[in-house]
């Protein structure tokens, strides 16, 4: 279980993340929605560990994640593993490579800085490439894939660390709709799988809505909404993402919700197939 609690991050006089208190089972699939500037990167930041809580505190079972340091913070950040919108690989490496540089956690110092990689290591990459559909990229430098594809590969490289638990920070902001829809499979069948809990940031609702069994709303680094995807109505829409009118601009949410209100208000789920729509601009 992962226990967020009355959790505040400051920077300067701007609060970021407002007094957040959530707790997340193991094997839950939860997305994070919200405009940005919400407070939705801060906070899984802060439970990786790459940014600081100014009050409050994360747990995760018997760890106080909020105070680890040292090694103990590096085997805490090798069990969460987390994606990036920016992929974050080192383009001139071959591919697998890349994926191996998951298991630096998991080495001697000595061997991390040699980059000596054992055989167990690259079948394991080879793996991970295999269940992603990208094996035949293993050879070529990274710079030279397409945006879904390094996704991916970024997907296998955090499977090289053996997570308990996934974030992913916008994985599919910069991508196509098609390349965002395998990228959100891959993500949905290792949590199903391998019951590890997924945590995702997404700027769409379709997408919120057809992958995660849980939706968390922020609003100005506040929780405004928690629940369940038939319970995301359109009055819980506005409270999120602002506004008076009856129609929500769609390109603040790049999906459409033009749903009747009637539906939504009895927590209808939607008719027609949600489609994966790519962010404007993207």
């Amino acid at each position: 279980m992962l226990e967020i609690r009355n959790v505040t991050r400051r920077f300067g006089e701007n609060i970021a993340v407002n007094a957040v208190s959530l707790s997340i089972p193991q094997g839950q699939m939860v997305g994070i929605i919200g405009r940005s500037g919400a407070g939705k990167s801060t906070l899984l930041r802060m439970i990786n560990r790459l940014a600081d809580t100014s009050e409050g505190g994360i747990h995760f079972g018997d760890r106080a994640v909020s105070s680890l340091r040292g090694a103990r913070l590096r085997s805490w950040q090798r069990d969460c593993a987390m994606i990036f919108q920016q992929f974050n690989l080192v383009p001139r490496l071959d591919v697998l490579t890349n994926v191996m540089l998951g298991r630096l956690n998991h080495r001697s110092q000595i061997l991390s800085l040699l980059s000596i990689f054992s055989d167990e290591e690259r079948m394991m990459a080879m793996a991970a490439l295999e269940r992603l559909g990208i094996e035949k990229t293993a050879l070529q430098p990274a710079g030279t894939l397409s945006g879904g594809q390094q996704q991916r590969v970024a997907i296998a490289r955090a499977l090289m660390q053996q997570p308990r638990m996934l974030l992913a920070d916008e994985p599919i902001a910069s991508l196509d709709p098609l390349n965002a829809k395998i990228v959100m499979d891959a993500l949905k069948d290792i949590n199903q799988r391998d019951g590890i809990t997924v945590i995702t940031n997404l700027h769409t609702l379709d997408t919120a809505r057809t992958y995660c069994e849980r939706i968390i709303g922020m609003s100005k680094g506040s929780v405004v909404f928690d629940g369940p995807p038939v319970d995301l109505t359109l009055d819980a829409v506005r409270e999120i993402y602002g506004g008076e009118s009856n129609d929500i601009d769609e390109s603040m949410t790049s999906t459409s919700i033009n749903i009747p209100a009637n539906k939504l208000a009895s927590g209808a789920t939607p008719s027609v197939e949600p489609q994966l729509v790519a962010p404007a601009g993207a």
